[in-house]
């Protein structure tokens, strides 16, 4: 039986990623490595927790020897590589932990797979030469767009934030796996997620918390700030499909061709709650606009082409059903 490693699985993509892929890939084990920080919610995995094709173990990727104790242990047959300090904000504030975690911690794990699945560079140790390396990163290592335009695989790397330097660090590192080393590498640059699980401090889960509490919804600048919004199991199939047919070395957008300013969803999440769960007044009327970020990025856009015509993945959600689902469930989370 197979034995894959997904690191940050505790998380918003990776626990929702754990959840789809156990339950399409039963043939297949799964080590869920976690460090259990603010991001990580071992509740996010309640559906697995007794799955016994299900292991979680808390630990910090920037520990070598533990990732090196659990290769040995499980002799994992690929990695799939969600764990990163992913915050905007708190990278401005404390940009160490970005260092430490997106950087180093990506080193230790690519290094310790090179040392248990390559004899020699281009050469793979009898057995592992179908074991892959799976990278998950940001559009943000792009960094921003104007009003036309969209982010491809070629575009060059400019990213503006220490959270994004930190991320195009990572996916240089793992590219240079694969060119130096031969290694089986693939990497995913996705657009910004939204759905179940999400932490309660991103915009989506913000504005609902703070509408049906009674507070201000706190939107940065003039609202104008543009992303393209991917509902998080739409990412998750898409991270399936790359790992299991994705072409070694290559790097795969996934967006979902969702752009959407801020204004925009803040107002149609509310009109949805007003619909659903009426207040004495429109919760439009909650909206406040805060100081902006420092270095704020417009706007964000992928072209997933390359995923959609060579692996055949397309989003199955647009942002206006997708919306409606994340509503949903962060309603019951907040009222139950």
């Amino acid at each position: 039986m197979k034995t894959i490693l997904v690191t940050g699985g505790a998380g918003f993509i990776g626990s929702n990623f754990i959840l789809h892929y156990l339950s399409n890939n039963p043939g297949t084990n799964v080590v869920n490595l976690d460090k259990l920080t603010y991001a990580g919610e071992l509740s996010n995995l309640k559906e697995v927790e007794s799955n016994p094709n299900y292991t979680f173990i808390k630990g910090d990727i920037c520990d070598r020897n533990l990732i090196e104790s659990l290769f040995n242990k499980y002799q994992f047959d690929g990695v799939i590589h969600f764990a990163a300090e992913s915050h905007v904000d708190n990278s401005i504030n404390s940009p160490s932990a970005f260092i430490d975690t997106n950087i180093t911690g990506t080193f230790n794990l690519i290094d310790v797979a090179k040392s248990n699945w390559m004899e020699a560079p281009f050469k793979h140790k009898d057995g592992c030469e179908n074991n892959r390396f799976h990278h998950i990163s940001t559009d943000e290592v792009y960094g921003t767009l104007g009003e036309t335009g969209l982010f491809t695989e070629n575009t060059p790397y400019a990213p503006n934030s220490p959270y994004s330097a930190s991320k195009a660090s990572s996916d240089f590192i793992i590219r240079s796996y694969f060119h130096t080393y031969g290694m089986n590498v693939v990497t995913t640059n996705c657009s910004n997620n939204y759905g179940p699980k999400q932490h309660d401090e991103k915009l989506i889960p913000t504005i609902i918390r703070k509408a049906i509490s009674g507070e201000n919804i706190p939107i940065y600048g003039d609202g104008t700030n543009v992303r393209d919004w991917l509902y998080v199991l739409d990412h998750c199939k898409g991270i399936d499909l790359v790992f299991k047919t994705g072409k070694a070395g290559e790097t795969y957008n996934i967006g979902g061709r969702n752009e959407r300013n801020n204004l925009y969803i803040v107002n149609t999440i509310c009109s949805i709650l007003d619909e659903i769960k009426p207040a004495d007044k429109s919760y439009k009327d909650q909206i406040t606009f805060v100081t902006d970020r420092p270095g704020h990025d417009f706007r964000y856009a992928i072209d997933a082409s390359k995923v959609e015509n060579e692996l055949g993945w397309k989003a199955d959600e647009n942002f206006e059903t997708g919306i409606k689902k994340t509503i949903d469930w962060y309603l019951k989370k907040y009222t139950d």
